[in-house]
């Protein structure tokens, strides 16, 4: 069958139609596994607020398992295989790679992802995201993961064969986009991150039916977290890309230096997987040095590398601004910036949140010492739910409104809660990152049922400030998944009952890309002393906790 090609009226942007296909079928998944993430965060932020304590231990497990499954693996890998096929057959204007292997891959995720599901929700499977041995899943539960690992695998090297299509058909000059190169270096740590879930859940499914005797705990924990903490960093990569998309879409800003941009990616791509290692500290199955070694030095390139993005785009937004006459004071040009435009509020409150809040407190549990002030505490989903949550998923989330009228040929219904909706999301998950990781700090643990210990030998009673601020969890919590809910049901309205768009004009050859987005240098030098202030007071909010938090440790850890 012949390739055909779909000319989006609204953006110009050129979408090979089975990649088309693809990208909603992904992201409708993506949509479905958040979906069922996020009723079963309402059963967990329940439980975990003392005042409302709503399910028993056993439903508390299980519904703690589906969320951490479906929310870190499931919906954001899906929407990443749509962010990987639209950066690469669209940005570069060319055909998708192998499309018939393309939609195998994507039948082995769905697969994998429904049948690890019905092995939660059957029981006996309700060992969380970390899946731990000696806990063991029914096997259809590791199976399923292993199909689902298989298939994103087969959708990071179809994307590779569609760059390489494009560079031999030569569709677009020079560089290729900076977007793609984002997405590229997701694809390239992800292909790590599947190999690793390869190495360890392979032999524990013959573990679960009973083939391999025993698998060593110890072995499974430094192996499974090569998987399971490099799994986030393709949404660091992806959100990235995204952001710098972003920027582009809304102020058509070119990046402050595309060599500096570029560079930071590589050294994710080098050194970001290393922070994995902040889950190992407190385990005696590496050595010191290892530790030592990933958790400063190498690691403190990945932090680079994060702070760079951290400022080129904010930047190259200023640039932008003040190109347009936004030039009083330090900061006319965020003020005028268009706040109701959720492409942009989305944008910005994951790039914040996700500095100010994740980045921060990242470094943090990243430094050995300080790492046991709250090792399996409640601050660590704090923090992750400020890289994952307020990073990668309110950025996918801004990218939906850009593409539900470009991609699905429909008009966004309710605009005004469109508005709206970054803010209720965003803005609650701040609250929600910052009291989990404040209880943390006190020492409320991770995982537990009940904080409290209630009715056993080990009953604790906390300070009132724990309970306070666990109940501040529940509360804001409900309000972001308000947030995502109403997001979620706006997509599904809008994709359903929304206005349909003109389909654009259709070819059977590609228009090639002379000028692809993101490339060409640099923008036109302009200086940029709002994005520096902005630097300046990340940078002293940065020094401040990190000294705290070692105050902090020497009031608990004398020394003699």
């Amino acid at each position: 069958m012949a390739t055909t090609y779909r000319i989006c009226p609204r953006s110009g942007l050129q979408f090979d139609t089975d990649a088309e296909k693809l990208m909603r079928w992904n992201a409708v998944a993506g949509v479905l596994a958040l979906l069922l993430g996020g009723i079963m965060a309402l059963g967990v932020i329940l439980t975990r607020w003392p005042a409302v304590h709503l399910l028993p231990a056993d439903q508390f497990y299980l519904a703690l398992t589906s969320h951490g499954i479906n929310m870190l693996l499931f919906w954001i890998i899906f929407f990443e295989m749509a962010v990987l096929y639209f950066a690469s057959s669209t940005l570069l204007h060319c055909r998708l790679a192998t499309p018939k292997i393309a939609w195998a891959g994507f039948w082995l995720m769905a697969i994998g992802a429904i049948m690890t599901n019905v092995a939660i929700f059957q029981g006996e499977s309700s060992v969380m995201f970390t899946s731990y041995v000696p806990m063991q899943a029914k096997p259809h539960f590791y199976l399923g993961l292993i199909l689902f690992a298989v298939g994103a695998l087969i959708g990071c090297f179809v994307f590779l064969g569609t760059l390489v299509v494009a560079k031999a058909e030569k569709t677009y000059e020079g560089s290729i986009p900076l977007v793609t190169f984002g997405a590229l270096t997701a694809a390239i740590i992800a292909i790590f991150t599947i190999a690793s879930g390869a190495v360890i859940l392979i032999p524990t499914f013959l573990w679960s039916l009973g083939y391999i005797r025993e698998i060593d705990t110890i072995m499974y924990r430094v192996v499974w977290w090569a998987m399971g903490h490099s799994s986030q960093q393709i949404n660091v990569s992806a959100h990235v890309a995204i952001w710098y998309a972003g920027a582009a879409i809304v102020f058509g800003a070119k990046p402050m230096s595309e060599k500096v941009s570029r560079s930071a990616f590589l050294l994710y791509i080098l050194f970001l997987q290393l922070a994995s290692a902040h889950h190992l500290l407190s385990d005696p199955g590496v050595g010191s040095e290892w530790k030592v070694v990933n958790t400063s030095y190498f690691m403190y390139f990945a932090v680079l590398a994060s702070m760079i993005h951290g400022m080129t785009i904010p930047g190259a937004i200023e640039q932008a601004q003040r190109a347009k006459g936004y030039n009083k004071g330090l900061f006319e040009w965020l003020r005028k910036a268009p706040w109701g435009n959720p492409a942009f509020s989305a944008v910005f409150l994951s790039l914040v949140g996700f500095g100010f809040l994740g980045g921060i407190s990242g470094v943090m549990m990243g430094t050995e010492q300080l790492n046991l002030l709250i090792h399996n505490t409640i601050y660590v989903p704090g923090h992750f739910h400020a890289t994952v949550v307020i990073g990668t998923t309110l950025a996918f989330m801004g990218l939906t409104y850009f593409l539900v009228p470009v991609l699905f040929k429909r008009e966004v219904l309710f605009p005004g809660f469109a508005k709206l909706q970054p803010y209720l999301f965003g803005l609650s998950m701040y609250v929600v990152a910052l009291v989990m990781m404040g209880a943390g700090t006190l020492g409320v643990s991770r995982r537990h049922w009940d904080m409290a210990f209630a009715g056993s030998g080990m009953a604790y009673e906390w300070p009132g400030a724990a309970y306070l601020m666990m109940g501040l969890t529940g509360i804001f919590g409900v309000i972001a998944i308000i947030g995502g809910a109403g997001w979620i049901l706006q997509v599904v309205l809008s994709l359903l009952f929304g206005k349909k768009l003109d389909d654009g004009e259709t070819r059977s050859t590609p228009i090639p890309l002379t000028l692809p987005p993101q490339t060409g240098g640099h923008a036109a030098h302009v200086a940029t002393p709002g994005t520096m202030v902005l630097a300046l007071v990340f940078l002293v909010s940065f020094i401040l906790y990190y000294f705290v938090n070692w105050k902090y440790l020497s009031s608990l850890w004398g020394m003699a």
